[in-house]
């Protein structure tokens, strides 16, 4: 069975190692701030916060304590508040050592495409081009097909780009990919899910 939104984020905090500073977008990349588990990881979100926590337990939401996503979150006995010039000065600074991050589609140099469809309203960027550009790692969590079941994982993006050649690492509900030189490399598949499986339904070059 492919993985759902919780087995994705549980697969993305594997990607995570002690004393690394991350940064998680919106959408599924939020869920893995719930399985990091005993690991020395400092959260950091990009309007100010250093130092996330989980997510509260119903009825126990602070509306004051948010990411980036607009979602409410815990605080830490070590978390830290400053203004958004400081937290971008972190991530253009190279402090951050990963972004995990949504995208719409990605293709097989690495390109990334994660914030604006033309035609629908979007309210900016955000951080996404900042934490492409300066972060050590970015790994992309997102769906490997759209709802009409074509790709995510092209040979070139058609929507308008965050980056070029940024991605390293790409975790759909179907498996682990990497980019690599020629293309894209299966690293390794959901369970139940086969090479073949991921290879129909990637309009990428797998090498």
């Amino acid at each position: 069975m492919p993985w759902d939104r919780n087995k994705m984020a549980e697969r993305a905090a594997q990607e995570l190692e002690d004393g690394m500073y991350v940064n998680l977008g919106i959408g599924i990349p939020t869920l893995v701030a719930n399985y990091v588990g005993d690991k020395d990881i400092t959260l950091q979100s990009e309007n100010g916060m250093l130092g996330m926590g989980p997510f509260p337990y119903e009825g126990e939401e602070d509306p004051d304590l948010i990411n980036a996503g607009k979602q409410t979150i815990t605080e830490l006995s070590r978390t830290a508040y400053f203004d958004s010039a400081m937290s971008f000065g972190m991530i253009r600074g190279g402090k951050i050592a990963a972004a995990i991050l949504g995208a719409m589609e990605v293709a097989e140099n690495g390109d990334l495409a994660n914030w604006m469809i033309p035609g629908k309203l979007v309210k900016g960027m955000g951080g996404a081009m900042d934490l492409v550009a300066g972060v050590k790692k970015v790994v992309v969590v997102m769906d490997h097909t759209n709802k009409h079941g074509d790709s995510k994982l092209l040979k070139e993006c058609t929507l308008p780009l965050t980056g070029k050649g940024v991605v390293d690492r790409i975790i759909t509900n179907l498996g682990v990919l990497d980019v690599v030189e020629g293309g894209l490399r299966i690293v390794e598949t959901a369970d139940g899910v086969t090479e073949d499986d991921i290879r129909a339904a990637t309009e990428a070059t797998l090498v």
